[in-house]
């Protein structure tokens, strides 16, 4: 099954605080914020969410196609992506920009501020899934699942129609975008997918944004994940809570892309398991349990790198991580 990853490809520039942000802001004068951090490490790095995601189901032997746009500068990472044999066909080159771009500062409690600059993402609503989608008559297994993911928001409304309308299954994280969007918006996404995911204040401004409750959201998706960082993640169905412990990480490099790869890992694990039972409606509470242990342990490996795109492994090493943190042995 292909995976069609939509989303943003940019430029990550890394920074580190050896301080605290907490202890820089006054709360009475957060009306006025004015604030400057002395950074002691910058490093640039290939991003984006789309990029981020992409690079790990690759890692995890699943082929990723990425569906965004990028700028005139984009050399450098485009040559990256087919050095590890990932398809640049769909991805949209705009000269006349500059590629995306992400600034962000991380504190030493792991505590992130971020800035990004849109680039040629503004150009995502161009792009439209019926171009990389199967042709004709096929079999629900022969259908690409989509990642949806935080980019343009008229592209991510665009790519969740056309999910609707083909009938695609597809994984909708809407992210940074939740309060761009008008609630029947927000709604038409998450009524039509098949994984809803978000770190905890992303689902709680997501049950505000619709003025419902947590239990009325759950029943609206197949799936619900909610990452919790170091606290690792909850998976639910409208029968089940499963609570996700992290993996262990051997040391805590950098917290960037973690969520991109525990993505990653969790729909490797979700779409293997889709061909095994016939179809992604036959997999069972106990594949989502593996589903998720195998996002926390991706995740570990991107904490331990400086960098999103920086970690590696192969599948006999992946496979060995996941038996020393949840005990028991991994086929995929």
């Amino acid at each position: 099954m292909k995976v069609v990853v939509t989303g943003t490809l940019g430029f990550d520039y890394i920074m580190n605080f050896s301080g605290r942000f907490a202890d820089r802001i006054m709360p009475d004068k957060i009306h006025a914020l004015s604030l400057s951090f002395l950074v002691d490490h910058l490093s640039k790095q290939f991003g984006g969410t789309a990029g981020n995601i992409a690079y790990t189901l690759k890692l995890l032997g699943v082929e990723p196609t990425i569906l965004a746009p990028a700028g005139g500068d984009f050399v450098p990472y485009k040559q990256f992506l087919e050095s590890k044999k990932i398809s640049t066909k769909h991805i949209a080159i705009h000269p006349e920009v500059s590629t995306s771009a992400y600034f962000v500062m991380t504190d030493k409690e792991n505590n992130q501020i971020g800035s990004f600059f849109v680039g040629a993402t503004k150009y995502a609503k161009e792009l439209s899934l019926k171009g990389v989608t199967l042709r004709g008559k096929v079999t629900p297994s022969q259908k690409p699942f989509v990642i949806v993911t935080a980019t343009d928001p008229s592209a991510m409304k665009k790519y969740v129609k056309e999910c609707r309308s083909l009938d695609l299954p597809y994984l909708y994280d809407p992210a940074f975008q939740i309060a761009t969007f008008a609630a029947d918006e927000l709604k038409e996404g998450i009524e039509g997918c098949q994984i809803l995911i978000g770190n905890d204040y992303e689902i709680a401004l997501i049950e505000e944004k619709l003025g419902i409750s947590h239990e009325e959201l759950v029943v609206m998706v197949p799936i619900l994940i909610r990452t919790l960082g170091s606290k690792g993640s909850i998976i639910e169905t409208r029968h089940d809570a499963m609570h996700i412990k992290p993996a262990k990480p051997k040391n805590t490099s950098d917290p960037t892309g973690a969520g991109d790869a525990y993505r990653a890992g969790f729909v490797a694990g979700y779409i293997k398991f889709g061909l095994k039972r016939g179809g992604l409606k036959g997999v069972t509470p106990d594949d989502l349990l593996v589903c998720g242990q195998m996002g926390s342990v991706a995740a570990v490996y991107t904490v331990e790198k400086y960098g999103t795109q920086t970690h590696t492994f192969t599948r006999v090493e992946f496979a060995k991580r996941y038996r020393e943190n949840f005990g028991s042995l991994l086929s995929f």
